[in-house]
């Protein structure tokens, strides 16, 4: 009974030799580097393609704030006011002296006309009638001056009003009412109505050649069906450190309903074509936890594994961007009953 169960055991074991070592049929293809072309998409925000920082000319106590941010303005619009106590005592004071100026001219005229009527009669010398036309002269300057100050005055009276130049949405407040701010010290930031930029955040690997054209494709992502067109209108010169993207500003042709200030957009473009090897999703596997493929020693006829970097998944196949050179056998079908080292029989060669 031992005798034959030993025979038993020694049959499978040759047996089970003979199936390891039959050639398993597989087929294969041959690595090509080929230029290839990519799509890539991109999320990013509209934004407007002109801001304004919005600020009182001169210093003072902000009194009134008339707008929130988010509200449409107007051009010219005020926006907030200064307290004007300071202004006022300035235009009352310019007010006052010119007042007074245009009295001292009054009677510098008069005496001056009193002095060219004596003149004329002989009553009066040379040097008085002198006197009184360089008095004449010197108070009409006093006037000039006066004037030349109070509408100085009546112009940083007006100063206390904050205006917008320009039409559009308010997007930022950098102040309150009560708040003492400095002349230039920014108080609201605009959104000029008009243009409208599409940015997004672009690695640094898609720039490097540039993409194959300066236009993109930019759809709502809430709503796909809202699309337009944009060119690349500006690349910024820095990396940003916490993305390690750059920014990239793409100006809009034409602004569709529905792509307001702040709405997420995607932004398609297409890469320039560049030299790599695709396969087939088939000759993808796991090796110790890598990807990896079977390639074919034509000396040996047998097969082996060889971990690949992929650089992206398409629909026909993956993209490598290592681990294959060109000219390999890769093999394409039958990679499940491969093992390191197993002959196999190629019954069809493939395209990559």
């Amino acid at each position: 009974m031992m005798t034959r169960l030993t025979l038993l055991s020694v049959a499978l074991l040759v047996a089970s030799d003979a199936v390891a070592t039959e050639a398993v049929s597989v087929k294969t293809v041959t690595a090509v580097r080929a230029p290839v072309s990519e799509d890539v998409v991109l999320s990013g925000d509209i934004q407007a393609k002109y801001l304004s920082n919005v600020s009182f000319r001169v210093t003072g106590k902000i009194s009134e704030r008339l707008a929130e941010v988010g509200d449409h303005v107007r051009a010219d619009q005020v926006i907030a006011r200064l307290e004007t106590q300071e202004q006022q005592v300035n235009v009352d004071t310019a007010q006052a002296a010119l007042n007074s100026a245009e009295a001292l001219l009054i009677q510098a005229k008069v005496n001056f006309e009193r002095q060219q009527t004596l003149m004329k009669s002989g009553y009066t010398t040379r040097t008085t009638y002198d006197g009184a036309e360089q008095q004449l002269r010197t108070t009409q300057a006093s006037v000039d001056s006066a004037r030349a100050a109070l509408g100085t005055a009546k112009e940083q009276f007006t100063y206390t009003e904050l205006r917008t130049g320009v039409a559009g949405i308010i997007t930022a407040r950098s102040a309150e009412a009560g708040q003492v701010v400095s002349s230039g010290q920014t108080v609201f930031t605009l959104a000029q109505d008009g243009s409208r930029d599409a940015v997004f955040t672009v690695p640094t690997i898609l720039l490097e050649p540039p993409p194959e054209s300066r236009k993109v494709d930019v759809s709502l992502q809430a709503d796909p069906r809202v699309t337009t067109v944009g060119t690349v209108r500006e690349i910024s010169p820095t990396v940003d450190t916490n993305s390690g993207g750059v920014r990239v500003k793409i100006g809009l042709d034409a602004v569709p309903a529905g792509m307001s200030l702040g709405a997420v957009v995607l932004g398609r473009a297409r890469l320039r074509p560049r030299d790599a090897v695709t396969l087939p999703w088939s000759a993808l596997f796991r090796w110790k936890d890598a990807s990896a493929v079977w390639v074919l020693d034509p000396g040996t006829g047998s097969v082996s594994p060889k971990p690949v970097e992929i650089d992206r998944y398409e629909g026909s196949g993956i993209v490598l961007a290592g681990g294959v050179e060109p000219g390999e056998e890769v093999v394409t079908a039958g990679i499940q009953f491969l093992s390191p080292g197993r002959k196999v029989t190629v019954a069809g060669k493939g395209t990559p």
